[in-house]
């Protein structure tokens, strides 16, 4: 046998995405490129790694054994490569972050000086929701996780990154009456929820029992993005983190609309398990943050003030 580590890098990732066309994407590489290796690692086995049926590929169970065997193989070449940048002094490794989906908008720039300055480092950044969250944490899956309420069942260190403000949020174009009393506003408009579990969804079902605010028909949307749209078209009102509407509100698609008691404010939160034997990437990383985190809040959310 004869086979590369380029090509064991392509059979990993078809088997990963189950399809040639997305596994040349996410390499980028050309569909023929890739077709090309597959068959020429195919050819080194005699029985097949994969087959097509209709115009659907799977994979063979022989197929998902040489996987597992070509998943450990490149892991312990990029160990090899990381040792080798440790002993030259660099700091090098794998990061792995789980963040809840608002803390997209957050969590990338806290981390571009650090792995621009560290070359060394691989980051595994996964955006999810606030369940995945937490059990990637409880499994000891990754190093750090981004949230804005810290899970309490978990005995964990944290570090607060910066504040997170939720308004009151609807399109511009809503005509909303200067006469119609804040709750009214409830009552007239349909109010939309994340999904359960969602941490901002949790603050505002707390936020309306506390007030004692009586609502009209309720809709449920499961990503941060398909709330803005709904609201930008009209469906409703919602309470929404004010880090993820920048641009909205900068294209007068949508206003904050003033309440009382709002915004609710918590934090950002960079949380990690107590127990945790850190990497030396994961202290490196916490070092970082402990100098660099103000400035990065300065240089990247001086807009947040204004509101």
């Amino acid at each position: 046998m004869n086979y590369t580590l380029h090509q064991l890098q392509i059979f990993l990732k078809i088997t990963q995405l189950k399809s040639i066309t997305k596994a040349s994407e996410a390499l980028f590489l050309s569909q023929p490129a890739v077709s090309i290796q597959l068959k020429k690692f195919q050819d080194q086995f005699s029985i097949p790694l994969t087959e097509v049926v209709g115009r659907q590929l799977y994979v063979t169970d022989f197929g998902w054994e040489i996987a597992e065997a070509a998943e450990k193989i490149l892991n312990e070449v990029q160990a090899i490569n990381y040792k080798t940048m440790s002993f030259k002094g660099q700091v090098a490794g794998r990061l792995k972050i789980s963040v809840v989906s608002t803390g997209k908008y957050v969590m990338p720039y806290f981390l571009s000086d650090f792995i621009n300055k560290n070359k060394g480092v691989d980051l595994v950044m996964d955006v999810t929701n606030k369940g995945s969250v937490v059990n990637s944490l409880e499994k000891n899956e990754v190093d750090f996780a981004l949230v804005s309420v810290v899970p309490n069942q978990l005995n964990l260190d944290r570090i607060e990154l910066m504040e997170n403000k939720l308004f009151l949020v609807g399109g511009t174009n809503l005509k909303l009456n200067k006469k119609t009393s804040p709750k009214k506003l409830f009552e007239t408009f349909p109010l939309i929820y994340r999904e359960d579990g969602s941490a901002t969804r949790n603050a505002m079902e707390a936020y309306i029992a506390s007030h004692d605010i009586s609502t009209r028909k309720k809709m449920q949307l499961t990503s941060n993005e398909a709330l803005k749209q709904a609201i930008v078209a009209g469906l409703g009102l919602s309470i929404m983190p004010l880090i993820g509407i920048k641009n909205e509100l900068k294209n007068n698609d949508l206003q904050i609309i003033p309440f009382k008691d709002l915004p609710i404010v918590t934090n950002w939160n960079l949380v990690w398990q107590k127990s945790k034997n850190l990497s030396p990437v994961a202290m490196a990383y916490l070092e970082f943050l402990k100098f660099e985190k103000d400035r990065i809040i300065k240089e990247n959310f001086d807009w947040y003030e204004e509101y």
